[in-house]
């Protein structure tokens, strides 16, 4: 099977309007941002884009949010972006938001194949709304459920031709889970290689979970909040 695709807009043209996507990234850390950029010049609409948060105005998932392109957010954190915030407050964007590590287990789940578990996480807020309560051991839990995504869209540092993929730092995030996760997942890499030259005990997603994978280019990697000190 042929995963290597040209570029990021090769490897996003599959994606159709009203999909549910997975975008890997934590703030700006780790994002596919030449898929987002490609997505963004598609045009397709009603989105629903799963991810831990939802960039800044000017980039990452802000560009989607910008062009109207997404119908629905489902998310952790979304603090650093003004027009998120604006299409929220006049009721044009569909927003659900989920404790963090509810949002990791969700997405570990749906690559696990589970298809629902319990967490204490949100109980007796209006997280827990139309969710099935039980206790276990005299602590209350409610049901959270798996996701369903027609595409993840992971960032790594390193990927070779036959789809494994390797991450750095803290850029790994939501990247590995998601990865597992999706119908189809798509890989953007720093740096692409032949089969063979990565070590296999480095290995964080193997490739079996990878559909297609692509050398991305002119990385940005910027900063969300730069703090500064003078010396």
């Amino acid at each position: 099977m042929n995963k290597i695709c040209k570029n990021a807009d090769q490897a996003v043209s599959g994606i159709t309007n009203d999909m549910t996507l997975m975008l890997g990234g934590f703030g700006l850390c780790g994002i596919p941002e030449n898929c987002i950029a490609a997505l963004a010049r598609s045009k397709v609409s009603g989105l629903t884009c799963i991810s831990n948060n939802a960039g800044v105005d000017d980039f990452g998932i802000g560009l989607l949010l910008q062009n109207r392109q997404v119908k629905k957010m489902i998310s952790s954190y979304v603090g650093e972006n003004a027009e998120f915030e604006r299409q929220l407050l006049s009721g044009e964007l569909e927003v659900e938001l989920i404790p963090q590590g509810t949002l990791a287990e969700r997405c570990r789940a749906t690559g696990a194949g589970i298809p629902a578990f319990y967490t204490p996480a949100g109980y007796g807020t209006e997280v827990a709304d139309g969710k099935e309560v039980r206790e276990f051991d005299g602590k209350m839990y409610i049901m959270e459920r798996a996701f369903q995504s027609n595409y993840a869209i992971v960032k790594a540092w390193k990927g070779d031709t036959e789809g494994n993929l390797v991450f750095k730092g803290t850029a790994r995030n939501f990247n590995p889970m998601m990865a597992m996760a999706g119908k189809i997942t798509i890989a953007e890499v720093e740096e692409l290689v032949a089969p063979g030259v990565l070590d296999p005990n480095e290995i964080h997603t193997p490739g079996i979970f990878v559909n297609k994978i692509f050398l991305g280019i002119d990385y940005e990697k910027r900063i969300e909040q730069r703090t500064t000190q003078e010396l």
